[in-house]
């Protein structure tokens, strides 16, 4: 039985949820970026 399928799958949801989890924090550092900066201009 060939398993390489199987394989090829858990490398590419693992690829596809890094890349997810990667696009999520950087779009969460960007909104705090924003953030911090709007309280600087306040203040």
């Amino acid at each position: 039985m060939n398993h390489w399928a199987f394989v090829v799958a858990a490398y590419a949801v693992t690829a596809a949820g890094a890349g997810g989890l990667a696009l999520a924090s950087w779009a969460a550092m960007r909104r705090a970026e924003r953030a911090a900066e709007a309280l600087r201009q306040r203040g």
